[in-house]
C-alpha cells in the first residue's frame, strides 16, 4: 500500500512562518553570507571559465666573448662555440665558468696515482682481467713503481692521466656573468586554438638589440644577463662559477582570453636546483668532461677538459581560461545547496539557543511543537492493536 500511495499522491513540505524581525535578519545574513563566499569564488578562482594546459618549444642563443689568461689555459679566446655548444637535453643550456685542463695526452702505457691506480706490491696484484673503476685505462699486469714508497699497477690509456686537481678559484672564466642569453618560446592553448609567444607584439627589432630583462623596468624582455639570473635566484655567480650548478628559469603563463578581460603575458622567475652545501652532498656543483683531438707528427694527440659550468634548466607552466556557458550552471547548480544550510542553523538555534529577546517562550514552545512530534513507540503500537482488535470484533 505504501508504494501505490506514493506513485498515487503527491507530498510537499510544509513550513512554519514565524513572524519574527530578528529571525529574518539572521536568516537573510546567513543568505547573503553565503551568496557573497560563492561570488567571491566564483570570480576569484574564475570558475565560470573552462581551462586549458598548454604545450611548448623553447630555443635558447646565448651571447659573449671571454679570454682567460691562466698559468694553465695561457691566453685563450673563449667564444659562443667554446663555452656554450655543448647540449645538455631539451630546454636547457650550458654556459663554462671553469676549466681544469691535462694537454697533450697520447696512447700509451703510464703509471696512475695511489688515488685512482690499484696499489700494488708485485705483478700478481696486477691482473688484466681486473679493472679498477676508478682507473683511467686498461692494467697491463705490471706492478711499477710510482715513488719512493708505493707502487701501482701500470694502464694503458691516455697519457699523462688527469691528475687529481681542484677546480680554480676564481674561476677562469667568471667574466661569463656578463654574457646573455635569447630566450624564444611559443606556447599553445589546443583547446582554444591560440598560440602567443614572449615576443610580444609591440617588440620589434630595434627594441629587441637593447633591452635586457629587469623585473622591474623591464619584466618582459626575452633577454637576459646571466648574472642577474643567478642574482634572481639567490646565489652569487663568483662562488658558483667555481664548481658550476643548475638553475631553473621559468616561465609561467597564466592567460584569461576572455574578451574583457584578456591577458596573455609570460612571467619571469628563477631559483637553483642543486644543491650547493658540501655537507649535505658529496660533490657540490656540475661539471663533466669531454676533448679536442688533434695530431702532431703523425701521432693522434688530444686536450683533455674537465669543464665547471651553469646549466640553465627552462621550465614552462601555464594555463588559459576562457568563458563557458556550461561551467558557469554548473557551478551555480553546485552552489544553490549551500542555502540549505539555512534553514538548519535557524532551526537549531531556535530550539536550543535563542535568546528570550528574540522570541517570547511561547512563541518557542509553539514552533518546537509544531514542528516536532514525540511518538513513544510502546504506547503507540498498544494504541495501533487495540484498534485493530476493534476493527476485527465489529466485522460480521
Amino acid at each position: 500500500m505504501g508504494l501505490w500511495n506514493s506513485i498515487r499522491y503527491y507530498n510537499t513540505v510544509k513550513y512554519l512562518q514565524i513572524k519574527s524581525k530578528k529571525l529574518a535578519c539572521l536568516k537573510w545574513s546567513i543568505h547573503g553570507i553565503i551568496f557573497i563566499s560563492i561570488c567571491v569564488i566564483l570570480f576569484w578562482k574564475k570558475e565560470y571559465q573552462e581551462n586549458s594546459h598548454l604545450v611548448s618549444s623553447v630555443t635558447a642563443k646565448v651571447k659573449g666573448v671571454a679570454v682567460t689568461n691562466d698559468s694553465e689555459l695561457e691566453r685563450v679566446l673563449w667564444d659562443v662555440v667554446d663555452h656554450s655548444s655543448l647540449s645538455q637535453g631539451k630546454d636547457s643550456f650550458f654556459v663554462v665558468t671553469n676549466a681544469v685542463v691535462t694537454k697533450n695526452q697520447t696512447q700509451g702505457n703510464c703509471l696512475e696515482g695511489p688515488d685512482s691506480g690499484t696499489i700494488c706490491s708485485s705483478n700478481e696484484d696486477c691482473t688484466k682481467e681486473y679493472t679498477n673503476q676508478k682507473s683511467n685505462g686498461d692494467p697491463t699486469g705490471q706492478c711499477v713503481e710510482f715513488n719512493s714508497s708505493v707502487k701501482t699497477c701500470e694502464v694503458f690509456a691516455w697519457c699523462p692521466i688527469e691528475g687529481m686537481r681542484n677546480a680554480s678559484k676564481p674561476a677562469v672564466l667568471e667574466s661569463a656573468e656578463n654574457f646573455t642569453v635569447f630566450i624564444k618560446n611559443k606556447i599553445g592553448f589546443i583547446n582554444f586554438n591560440y598560440t602567443k609567444r614572449n615576443i610580444l607584439p609591440d617588440m620589434n627589432e630595434t627594441y629587441l638589440k637593447q633591452c635586457m630583462f629587469n623585473r622591474k623596468t623591464d619584466p618582459y624582455c626575452p633577454i637576459f644577463r646571466l648574472g642577474n639570473i643567478v642574482q634572481e635566484a639567490g646565489e652569487n655567480f663568483t662562488e658558483m662559477a667555481v664548481k658550476g650548478g643548475v638553475i631553473a628559469i621559468q616561465i609561467n603563463w597564466e592567460c584569461d582570453l576572455d574578451w574583457l578581460l584578456h591577458k596573455c603575458v609570460p612571467e619571469y622567475s628563477f631559483r637553483r636546483l642543486d644543491e650547493k652545501n658540501d655537507k649535505k652532498t658529496l660533490f657540490p656543483g656540475f661539471s663533466f668532461r669531454f676533448a679536442r683531438y688533434y695530431k702532431q707528427n703523425g701521432v693522434e694527440e688530444r686536450t683533455l677538459f674537465k669543464v665547471y659550468g651553469i646549466r640553465f634548466d627552462v621550465m614552462v607552466t601555464g594555463k588559459a581560461g576562457k568563458f563557458n556557458l556550461i561551467k558557469l550552471i554548473t557551478y551555480i547548480g553546485s552552489t544553490l545547496a549551500y542555502f540549505g544550510v539555512t534553514i538548519i542553523v535557524v532551526d537549531f538555534l531556535l530550539a536550543n539557543y535563542v535568546h528570550p529577546s528574540c522570541c517570547k517562550k511561547e512563541v518557542k514552545s509553539y514552533y518546537t511543537g509544531k514542528k516536532y512530534e514525540t511518538v513513544e513507540y510502546q504506547l503507540e503500537m498498544r494504541d495501533v492493536s487495540n484498534r485493530e482488535g476493534q476493527d476485527c470484533e465489529s466485522s460480521p
